[in-house]
């Protein structure tokens, strides 16, 4: 009703203006004729305008709405699975306490006299840390002092140039690792113009440097400042997956968080403690408890160990 109405009053506004330009050019006439249908078309379709807009914002809302629910139950999902998981990890506290007794009791006895274990210096510790990845430890114990003799310290390893370092390191295999180590001791030390700076004990601030990952830096922190930090490298995998957890696939990244979760549950309460566990359940997987054989039978920790051969499981 109200179109029509105004539609009238259009036609009336037209007719005027047409008998009042009788006297204008025909030109100007059309122009004029144009511009009031223009006019008159967009004013009938405000109100289907206006009615799209709403639709379309209805539909806006309805989906934010819809988002929303769904982001809500996701997120309690989340929270369900991580209870569960947590719950699937927890390790009694009996049998973490008899764990870490039986393994650093045996540690002491059995360990081997290696010469990265008779120093807390943390640029000697890295070093050794560097070289132990992916080199078997009778060929690390050679060229460790041969290294550390041609740079004594970091700032040494800075002021030489990267492929005398890299040099050096033959033989070790791996050599992103020299070249990463030459990388760190430019940083730390300025290029050695700061040659009393010193790496950093925080396991996070020394993630932030080249080519140390989590294992290095957890490593690091613990066996040079005796921090109480987590490590897993594929040793201690081996003995925290036979021992607490069987059922892990290391190779995921899911079996790898579990691992991590696992290792900083078991840890002692002192950092000092906690060098002497960390050395421990490294040599138990290097000695023991091996990738091609797990000897149960001389295992300290077969009493508490959930993939122990049924033999061996009686207390020692």
């Amino acid at each position: 009703m109200r179109n029509h109405a105004a539609r009238r009053v259009d036609k009336l506004d037209r007719r005027i203006a047409e008998l009042g330009a009788l006297g204008e050019p025909e030109g100007q006439r059309r122009r004029r004729r144009g511009n009031s249908r223009i006019h008159r078309r967009g004013t009938a379709n405000q109100p289907r305008v206006r009615k799209k807009k709403r639709r379309r914002e209805n539909h806006r809302q309805r989906n934010a709405r819809n988002r929303h629910v769904e982001s809500k139950a996701r997120l309690h999902a989340y929270r369900l699975v991580a209870m569960a998981t947590q719950r699937k990890l927890s390790i009694d506290p009996t049998v973490r306490t008899e764990f870490g007794r039986r393994l650093r009791s045996w540690y002491r006895r059995n360990a081997r006299d290696l010469p990265w274990r008779r120093t807390r210096s943390p640029y000697e510790v890295l070093v050794s840390e560097l070289m132990l990845q992916q080199t078997q430890v009778s060929r690390v114990v050679t060229r460790y002092g041969e290294f550390l003799g041609e740079f004594p310290t970091l700032a040494d390893v800075a002021r030489a140039k990267s492929a005398r370092v890299t040099e050096a390191w033959e033989g070790l295999g791996y050599y992103a690792r020299a070249r990463n180590l030459h990388r760190l001791a430019v940083e730390v030390t300025a290029g050695g113009r700061e040659p009393d700076r010193q790496l950093p004990e925080d396991p996070a601030a020394l993630r932030a440097l080249p080519g140390i990952g989590a294992y290095t830096a957890g490593a690091v922190a613990s066996f040079a400042y005796e921090r109480r930090a987590a490590l897993v490298d594929t040793n201690v995998a081996r003995v925290l997956r036979r021992v607490f957890a069987p059922s892990i696939d290391a190779k995921t990244t899911k079996g790898q968080r579990r691992l991590w979760q696992i290792a900083e549950s078991i840890l002692p309460r002192t950092g000092r403690s906690t060098w002497t566990h960390n050395q421990a359940i490294m040599e138990l997987g290097a000695l023991v408890c091996t990738a091609r054989v797990a000897h149960c039978d001389r295992c300290p920790v077969r009493s508490v160990c959930r993939s122990a051969k049924p033999a061996a499981r009686r207390p020692t």
